[in-house]
């Protein structure tokens, strides 16, 4: 599976980050990010829970 995350509709409110932080985090711009394109084994469902939850749906976990 890989994540992307649509940086430029991100509302910073770190829903994913706190769901899943083994994939997304808060970049130093205070907008999230995606640092492991590749989501590794066993937390799949942590990333399609992150992708699920955010409130403007710019994340892809395909």
């Amino acid at each position: 599976m890989k994540a992307k995350l649509d940086r430029s509709g991100c509302i910073s409110c770190g829903l994913c980050a706190e769901t899943c932080p083994e994939v997304f985090r808060i970049a130093n711009d205070g907008v999230a990010e995606v640092y492991q394109e590749d989501v590794p084994a066993g937390i799949e469902d942590k990333a399609v829970e992150a992708q699920e939850g955010c409130p403007v749906s710019v994340i892809t976990v395909e």
